[in-house]
């Protein structure tokens, strides 16, 4: 008889255990502990531009460069199409005129989209809009936010600039979603 009101005892705690273990690790994955911040190397990961077959490292793109990389929560939203590319698309020129080589959008999406979204918003010659479908880059950077109704996993909206694989300047929205900081005419070179 004792030995049965121990295992239902163990049975419990454990259960207890396993609970609370999955609750704590949950807040360390949504946490932003790990966050990328000012100083850090961008790491190295592939996205894609246009087609699944044109694979762009990233890494590799920022080498020997200073350039703008904006995240967006997706393709074809009312914030991102309305507001957050166009202003990067207004002002790409300027950018540019200031050092900037290369202004790079991405979302997590498929190529496709983002090839449609670029011809959409008229960014060819201007932004690159690069394809990051499984959130490796959102992942590796801790910058991921989930949004249910738009499929899950998505990158928070942020801006940084890069010079040479190093990130210099870094806007991450408070709430992950919103349009304040890592706007166009709020980047800072």
């Amino acid at each position: 008889m004792q030995v049965n009101k121990v295992v239902k005892f163990a049975s419990k705690t454990l259960n207890s255990f396993n609970k609370h273990s999955l609750v704590f690790r949950r807040l360390l994955q949504t946490s932003s502990i790990n966050m990328v911040k000012i100083g850090d190397q961008l790491p190295n990961v592939d996205l894609f531009e246009n087609l699944p077959t044109n694979k762009v490292n990233i890494a590799d793109l920022a080498k020997g460069k200073k350039i703008v990389l904006f995240a967006v929560p997706g393709a074809f939203t009312p914030g991102c199409s309305k507001t957050h590319l166009p202003g990067y698309v207004a002002k790409a020129d300027d950018l540019k005129k200031q050092g900037i080589s290369e202004i790079v959008c991405v979302s997590v999406n498929d190529p496709f989209v983002m090839g449609a979204w670029a011809k959409d918003q008229g960014t060819v010659g201007k932004i690159r809009l690069l394809a990051d479908p499984s959130a490796t880059l959102a992942k590796a950077l801790d910058l991921t936010v989930d949004i249910a109704p738009l499929g899950g996993v998505r990158s928070k909206r942020y801006s940084m600039v890069v010079e040479d694989g190093k990130i210099t300047s870094l806007q991450v929205e408070p709430d992950g979603t919103g349009l304040s900081c890592s706007l166009a005419d709020k980047i800072k070179l």
